[in-house]
């Protein structure tokens, strides 16, 4: 480990030094440096290019992920695709690992391929006043590569912020890329446009782009489209997704991308940030013919693992992860994803030995959030009777204690969940804490677990049994000042097992008994809006969906500054979606489509 980390150290200096030899597209002498490397470059081989990059693609694919880095390095500060696709690879390890210095070194490696579009692009004014037709087959790549870096780079802003505060402000000017897939996409929808060479890849490139933009600004709320100075727009899902699939399904650079990012859509975005639903199926006629071809990638094998285990088919999902661990052992950030979707399934099962040493893995090899991982080792150990002997005779409340010495910022900023997981263990540090009820099913929840367990009705069961036994205990011990908080806490995910196991009736009694308690919550905010939201899902699987939105307004509106807020407006602005609903009775108009 302390290997890696020196030579990523050792890379992250070196990109400083090639990036501060660089000067800025709005210095006088970066004019000039173009016009030098314009006149000094030789002609650019689009299809030679474009060949080797698919090429080192398939390496990667392969699990042969420094072959391909090795063949794309050598050429990456001089051709537009081996740049980009060198740091697209780099910014798959850094979304793998959330490691500062992986997603430094993304950061610099796509801000390299960027300037490297710049001086292929054409020098002059937009598209629409000087004619589609005066650009070359080369301007045109470089201008859809040049929005690609503009996005990515915006992606890693994203990694870092769940928020999205710094989308724009931190400078990656997405709308400057919207703008530029927004006109290569009309371009090449007229008739005029002439088709070059390598016109396939061409049109990949604005289909992940455009598909992209539109699928991702679909998710977001109005209020946070607001702060990205995307007031005005919506993204049109459907669009995004026929997008994103004409793209996956054609032999071109981007197909991979296309289809990975339709793959975390339906495995990830729509999961945790989404109401529960979801098209698997869509997702496995996606991945199959990619599992078909590459059945030993890592990347696929966790996808598969994923896919059962939302469906609720945990030991399938255990083996499909399992396997991806033992298919390559070049890059451990493949199994640190797996030890993390381990974790939960065996969390699911109630197996929380088993979880408990994933999360104490991560803990020791993973840095994205040292405070999360030993909250979560503790979180699992206070769900074993107090008899049983602890693995490595750690102690759950000395491991609480330890959680907010462990912050970090990643570019200033805290992972949302590892501020809640801070919060919550800050109640430990009373010399005689009273301990929190059912942490492990309390963390669940935000990452929507309770959608896995409700597949399942032993799961369900048990969960159901372990939320009854810790009300009764919470009862039966003297009154303190987290009572009210810690019984709600129970009523929210009892509600919900309650909903799947089909007791409508008396998941919304639990429902409503949190919002009728509001008053008397002390700590848990989150606790109420929250209660709301599902109350108004509960109703929408009723088919009762004029009581919903009254609800789900609610929530939106009447409640700031609570844990997880974020991921609590983006569930109720998909379930305001479904039901064809705006966010507000004031906002009753749709933005403008991403088209």
């Amino acid at each position: 480990m302390n290997k890696r980390l020196i030579r990523l150290s050792q890379m992250k200096n070196d990109f400083l030094r090639k990036s501060s030899a660089h000067t800025m597209p709005n210095d006088p002498a970066h004019h000039i440096t173009d016009d030098l490397a314009l006149k000094n470059r030789s002609p650019v081989n689009l299809s030679m290019d474009l060949k080797e990059c698919m090429e080192a693609l398939s390496l990667f694919l392969n699990n042969q992920f420094n072959e391909s880095l090795d063949l794309l390095r050598p050429r990456a500060a001089d051709s537009m695709y081996h740049g980009l696709v060198y740091g697209t690879i780099q910014e798959m390890q850094a979304m793998m690992t959330f490691e500062h210095d992986d997603i430094i070194n993304a950061g610099l490696t796509m801000k390299q391929a960027q300037e490297t579009c710049q001086r292929f692009r054409k020098k002059t004014t937009p598209f629409g006043k000087t004619g589609a037709d005066s650009y070359t087959e080369v301007e045109f790549h470089a201008e859809v590569c040049y929005a690609e870096c503009l996005l990515q780079r915006a992606a890693l802003i994203f990694l870092q912020d769940e928020n999205m505060i710094n989308f724009i402000k931190g400078g990656m000017k997405v709308r400057k890329s919207y703008m530029i897939y927004r006109e290569l996409n009309n371009i090449m929808q007229s008739n005029t446009f002439q088709k070059g060479e390598s016109h396939l890849h061409l049109e990949g490139g604005v289909s992940l782009g455009i598909g992209a933009f539109n699928l991702t600004l679909s998710l977001f709320p109005p209020r946070i489209l607001k702060l990205l100075e995307f007031a005005g727009f919506s993204g049109d899902k459907d669009y995004g997704l026929s997008q994103l699939r004409e793209g996956s399904q054609s032999n071109n650079l981007r197909s991979l991308l296309c289809t990975m990012l339709l793959l975390c859509y339906y495995t990830f975005l729509s999961f945790v940030l989404g109401i529960g639903e979801d098209n698997l199926s869509e997702a496995e006629a996606i991945l199959q013919p990619y599992l078909t071809s590459y059945p030993k990638s890592a990347i696929f094998l966790f996808f598969a693992g994923r896919i059962e285990e939302i469906k609720g088919n945990i030991d399938e999902a255990v083996n499909w992860f399992e396997l991806g661990c033992s298919a390559q052992q070049s890059w451990k950030q493949f199994h640190h994803m797996c030890y993390w979707e381990l974790m939960w399934c065996f969390a699911y099962k109630g197996m929380w030995k088993l979880a408990y040493f994933y999360a104490d893995l991560l803990s020791k090899e993973n840095r994205w959030s040292k405070a999360m991982y030993v909250y979560m080792k503790a979180a699992f150990l206070s769900m074993l009777p107090k008899h049983e002997a602890r693995p490595f005779d750690e102690n759950e409340v000395e491991l609480f204690r330890l959680v907010p010495s462990l912050k970090q910022k990643i570019a200033g900023k805290s992972p949302p969940t590892e501020k809640f997981a801070i919060r919550k263990a800050r109640r430990y540090q009373a010399k005689d804490p009273i301990n929190l009820p059912v942490p492990a099913l309390e963390m669940m929840y935000l990452w929507n677990g309770f959608s896995v367990i409700g597949r399942d009705a032993q799961m369900t069961e048990d969960a159901l049994n372990t939320l009854c036994a810790a009300e009764s205990r919470l009862h039966e011990e003297p009154a303190n000042d987290y009572f009210d908080d810690d019984l709600c806490t129970i009523m929210l995910l009892k509600g919900l097992c309650l909903k799947h196991r089909g007791k409508l009736t008396q998941a919304e009694q639990c429902f409503v008994q949190i919002c009728q308690s509001e008053k008397r919550i002390k700590f848990d905010c989150h606790l109420v809006p929250n209660a709301l939201l599902e109350l108004g899902l509960l109703y929408m699987q009723q088919r009762r969906g004029e009581d919903a939105i009254p609800i789900l307004r609610r929530a939106k509106n009447n409640y700031k500054n609570y844990s997880m807020e974020s991921r609590t407006l983006f569930r109720i602005h998909a379930a305001l979606t479904k039901l064809k609903a705006p966010d507000s009775e004031e906002n009753s108009t749709d933005g403008a489509s991403l088209s």
